[in-house]
């Protein structure tokens, strides 16, 4: 009963805290104070630590990981997101606006969690055989991991696109009289410094656009990386799926509504992996692509749930 009552006060005490980093962070935008940024990332720190208490005391009690229905994946998602911010501040990486994808995304996930679904829901309960493996751990993290990730990624894509449809594009030119690489499509060609990785010239435009510009770059190159990692975490937690699905139902494949989602997933992000690498796109064009698999990552992961069939429907709406 005690663990009950911990895993209740931790998760309200985090939730909590999501919502107000995530006023911070939105306000850091406006404002770019580093009070603002430091605070939120403290509070993300301690949003991490509550989180973990809630998944540490739900394991405790119930006698297995926290990765069995819909409200523990949900709880382990925006674990993973605060996470990623956690891990990638602690790098020292110059991504003062990634708190405002990131904390958000914690938010939204943890309450759908607590203050979304049914307290039956989010009951623990005895696991049902398919689940009662030693690749419920392996199977499972990955796939939410890709999926937290994939998610970071499509959301940068999604701000690229409504930062660079916003701004007043202008045609400079480099110091010796040659157009340098377009980074964005419909020949707006900007001057960028690729030794330095950074616009150069700011005098050229306000500084309003020019920080907007440097923030692109940044959502651009961050979308890639995150989009890399989670393409290839997805690639892990489908194969190791198709084994588990071997031993439990007697088939690695069996066109499952999520197996069939999961791969349409993997070929949106595939598709734009290669537009990237082998095409050299880069801006709007491989931005569109992330952002439908924003939408494709969802119907994968809460769709099938929602409508309740297949093999993969544990947790269940209706």
């Amino acid at each position: 009963m005690i663990f009950i009552t911990l895993e209740h006060i931790s998760a309200h005490v985090s939730f909590s805290l999501t919502f107000v980093v995530t006023l911070i962070y939105w306000g850091n935008l406006v404002y770019q104070s580093e009070e603002l940024s430091s605070s939120g990332g403290k509070g993300m720190i301690v949003t991490f630590i509550c989180i973990t208490g809630v998944l540490v005391t739900r394991s405790l009690y119930s006698g297995h990981l926290p990765l069995s229905n819909l409200y523990e994946s949900f709880m382990f998602l925006s674990w993973i997101s605060s996470m990623i911010h956690i891990v990638i501040e602690v790098r020292g990486q110059d991504a003062w606006w990634l708190g405002a994808i990131t904390a958000p995304s914690a938010m939204l996930t943890h309450g759908f969690a607590t203050l979304g679904l049914p307290d039956k829901m989010q009951q623990s309960a005895m696991l049902v055989p398919a689940l009662q493996s030693h690749w419920l751990m392996m199977h499972v993290s990955m796939i939410l991991l890709s999926y937290a990730t994939l998610l970071c990624g499509s959301l940068s894509s999604i701000a690229f696109l409504i930062i660079t449809f916003r701004i007043n594009r202008k045609i400079l030119f480099s110091v010796d009289n040659s157009f340098l690489r377009s980074f964005l499509p419909n020949k707006n060609w900007y001057l960028y410094d690729q030794e330095k990785k950074d616009l150069i010239d700011p005098f050229c435009f306000p500084f309003s656009n020019y920080r907007k510009f440097k923030l692109t770059i940044q959502l651009d190159n961050w979308s890639y990386r995150a989009i890399g990692l989670g393409f290839s975490l997805l690639t892990i937690g489908i194969l190791s799926g198709a084994v588990w699905a071997n031993e439990a139902w007697g088939s690695y494949w069996s066109w499952d509504p999520k197996e069939t989602w999961a791969l349409i997933t993997w070929t949106i992000f595939a598709i734009y992996l290669h537009t990237r690498i082998n095409r050299g796109w880069q801006g709007e064009k491989p931005a569109i692509v992330a952002s439908l698999g924003f939408l494709i990552v969802w119907i994968c992961y809460l769709g099938v749930d929602l409508l309740g069939i297949g093999l993969h429907s544990y947790g269940w709406l209706i």
